[in-house]
């Protein structure tokens, strides 16, 4: 997998940042230093001045890049017209920040989960022109050379037909890390780790797998005081026939991320935490298959590119110079948000939910909680 580039005609994209934490220091800002001859940070914003000073300072020495600080949005958009918007802030403000910038003419690049509920995604949508701007979501772990890979073993069959299927994020918060206000709360986080730690692993295997058709969930709150849940399960079932299991917990010592498919030839498998790298991935032969040189294309991917940030941006902004949607927007990050609401409303249910069934009339649709009185804060 190459990243595209930029030829010396095209003018660099202009772009800011909205939020100057530490997903944008940390992995937003290498990005942008990393395609320096294809985009050009120019603002930042952020309600705390001495955060915003920071960040300034250190886009400076790090990507040599003159950024003028705002702590009004509105204020930034008016003055400098970007064309791309970075979104690194907190998850209830997503949707209003990126419907301003829509609306303002420039495409938008958000972290997850880029809303909190279906109807705030379709009002995103239907603030999109054909030709941009567009919204995309951050789906880095879709990057890297072992994913196109895996991806392209998977739809040509060269596995054979995917089965079983395991997705598993399981990771640890203790109590400090839910004292910050926004977390564990419907409002301002949209869920649990279904919605704030596992929608990557489970938007990689909707990625490999494709359409999900129908689901089968439990949640619980089993150690945090919190309104949302600590850890959820799901037992899914796929469009191409294979079933698989999710599980996305917060309360677990032994840290992992994994996806495992098994397919009719062989087991294809991803362990890893935060990002993965081409030796994170592994390929086992069904027993008695001896084709080596079979086996050895499963195990040699064209390219060796880490999952990464500057992996997908390279990739919107490929997007914008040809005016099409960028990866990871539209019906395609919209299936993956589907599909937590979906898990959500099974767990709480206990019904069986079908892809397509939560329409605008579905409280589901409205709220990861459906105003379910058994798990919808008091006030809603």
């Amino acid at each position: 997998m190459t990243e595209p580039s930029a030829t010396t005609s095209s003018p660099r994209v202009r772009a800011a940042v909205v939020g100057t934490g530490g997903i944008t220091t940390g992995a937003h800002l290498p990005a942008i230093a990393a395609l320096a001859d294809q985009v050009e940070l120019v603002a930042a914003v952020d309600v705390a001045p001495e955060r915003l000073a920071a960040f300034r300072s250190r886009a400076a020495a790090e990507a040599g890049a003159e950024v003028t600080g705002y702590t009004d949005l509105a204020a930034m958009l008016e003055a400098e017209r970007p064309g791309l918007v970075l979104l690194g802030t907190p998850p209830s403000l997503h949707h209003g920040q990126a419907l301003a910038a829509l609306r303002a003419g420039a495409w938008v690049w958000c972290e997850k989960p880029l809303c909190l509920s279906l109807a705030e995604f379709d009002e995103l949508a239907a603030a999109e022109r054909e030709g941009g701007p567009y919204v995309a979501v951050v789906a880095q772990h879709r990057y890297g050379s072992g994913t196109v890979h895996a991806r392209e073993l998977l739809e040509s069959g060269e596995l054979g037909a995917p089965r079983v299927a395991h997705c598993q994020t399981t990771w640890y918060r203790d109590t400090a890390y839910y004292s910050v206000p926004w977390r564990g709360r419907w409002a301002t986080e949209g869920g649990g780790p279904t919605m704030g730690h596992g929608i990557h692993q489970t938007d990689l295997l909707l990625h490999l797998l494709g359409d999900w058709v129908e689901i089968r969930a439990l949640a619980a709150r089993l150690v945090h005081d919190v309104e949302s849940e600590d850890v959820s399960t799901a037992l899914v079932r796929f469009a191409n026939g294979a079933v698989a299991t999710v599980v996305n917990s917060v309360l677990s010592p032994d840290e992992v991320s994994r996806i495992r498919i098994d397919c009719a030839d062989a087991t294809v498998e991803l362990t890893h935490l935060y990002g993965h790298r081409n030796e994170d991935w592994v390929y086992t032969p069904r027993p008695g298959l001896q084709d080596e040189e079979r086996i050895k294309r499963w195990r040699t991917p064209a390219a060796d590119l880490p999952s990464s940030h500057t992996a997908q941006l390279a990739g919107v902004l490929a997007a914008m110079r040809s005016g099409e949607r960028p990866p990871v927007g539209g019906a395609d990050a919209r299936r993956t948000l589907e599909f937590n609401a979906a898990l959500y409303k099974a767990a709480f249910t206990g019904l069986p939910v079908k892809a397509g069934e939560i329409t605008p009339d579905d409280p589901y649709y409205r709220a990861m909680h459906g105003d379910h009185p058994d798990w919808a804060p008091a006030a809603s």
